[in-house]
């Protein structure tokens, strides 16, 4: 099989020769990301080539500002040079105020830090909403690049974000989750809002360019232990429902992203009616087994993950490849799994102990992983 019907096999629980084995966002066919032109990757990122299945992570180019709404004209952005970091100072005229907001990129790693939200209040979030909504436009004009360089050696994935992950990032964490026990009222008012503009963006995405697979993110903020079981069901349920059916509706397969505790929420995502679910972290770090998720989906649903990247930064390679060979026998049976690290490394450089556990985990998954 080659790895783009491997991977398509699997999330509808079809046959497939082995277990599918995926990098997650160590995408080894684009050109343009970042390990595929960092050095210290070279290494790791051809053996990826050679013996993975590519879940190549990419997006349509957008307009959107914030909000899921495009207002450019209203954004102000100041970047200066730290000793070791680039900071960007944003600031963004509402039709009640300003609202300013502040992150970081250090120079060895990559990705951004937020060091001041947009909203710092309710208050805040009003003025944040009062932005007349304005559809963004999507360009898919790099899509005959990606769709080249990645071939049969894998699918396409695409990111949409459901109310919740636009939401509780307006604050910081800890004060959106008082918004959320405390102004329920007004959270539900504004997740409605940010869902009836989504709907509109995400159609229009569709409409541009499908791709093979749609991963929804957003819901894990909202899993214990950050907020009570019930908030699932009220405030993520009937939003994933209707991400995924308009995503069906143009032939496209929807993975839902969910950190954390998804023990106490699998029966609501297994409702969403969704192919796949990522990435399926055992205790400590969530509160199911692979072993007890397999028993509990009953092949609903394809499930991706269950191998935690602090395991491949931190271990003994003996103690990857039992990992690896554990996770295999939890989840090879049936179909419908595969096998991926719950994140990926994003630091330079690359460590030589993380890239001798990602091939121990790779080589360790083909051995065990065959059908």
């Amino acid at each position: 099989m080659t790895s783009r019907e491997r991977l398509l096999a699997a999330i509808k629980h079809e046959k497939t020769d082995r277990v599918p084995i995926s990098a997650y966002e160590l995408v080894g066919y684009n050109s343009k990301a970042f390990e595929n032109k960092e050095p210290s990757y070279k290494r790791l990122m051809d053996h990826i080539r050679e013996k993975t299945d590519c879940l190549c992570m990419w997006d349509l180019a957008s307009n959107e500002t914030i909000a899921a709404t495009t207002c450019p004209e209203r954004l102000k952005r100041i970047e200066k040079r730290g000793e070791n970091y680039t900071e960007t100072h944003s600031t963004i005229t509402t039709d009640k105020g300003e609202l300013t907001s502040t992150r970081r990129k250090y120079d060895d790693v990559y990705t951004w830090w937020e060091y001041e939200n947009w909203c710092k209040s309710i208050e805040d979030v009003e003025k944040l909403m009062s932005i007349p909504f304005q559809q963004p436009t999507y360009d898919d004009s790099d899509y005959t690049r990606i769709k080249e360089e990645v071939g049969d050696n894998g699918i396409i994935m695409a990111s949409v974000t459901d109310p919740l992950g636009i939401a509780m990032f307006f604050m910081e964490f800890g004060a959106a989750m008082v918004w959320a026990l405390t102004e329920t009222d007004h959270f539900a008012k504004t997740l409605d809002e940010i869902h009836s503009r989504n709907m509109i963006n995400l159609e229009n995405m569709l409409k541009t360019r499908t791709v093979d697979l749609y991963r929804v993110c957003g819901p894990e903020v909202i899993t214990p232990p950050y907020l009570p079981p019930p908030f699932f069901k009220r405030f993520a349920t009937p939003y994933l429902k209707e991400i995924k059916q308009l995503i069906h509706n143009y032939g496209a397969l929807v993975r839902i992203h969910c950190h954390g505790r998804i023990g106490t929420a699998i029966e609501e995502i297994l409702s969403c009616g969704a192919d796949a679910l990522d990435p399926c972290e055992a205790p400590p770090d969530g509160d199911i087994t692979l072993r007890e998720l397999k028993q509990k989906t009953k092949g609903q649903i394809c499930l991706f993950g269950n191998l935690q990247l602090k395991l491949l930064e931190k271990a003994e390679p003996s103690e990857v490849r039992e990992e690896v060979r554990q996770r295999i026998e939890d989840a090879k049976e049936g179909g419908g799994y595969v096998i991926m690290p719950t994140a990926a490394p994003i630091n330079v450089p690359l460590s030589p102990r993380t890239e001798e556990n990602y091939i121990t985990f790779i080589d360790t998954a083909l051995e065990f992983g065959q059908y």
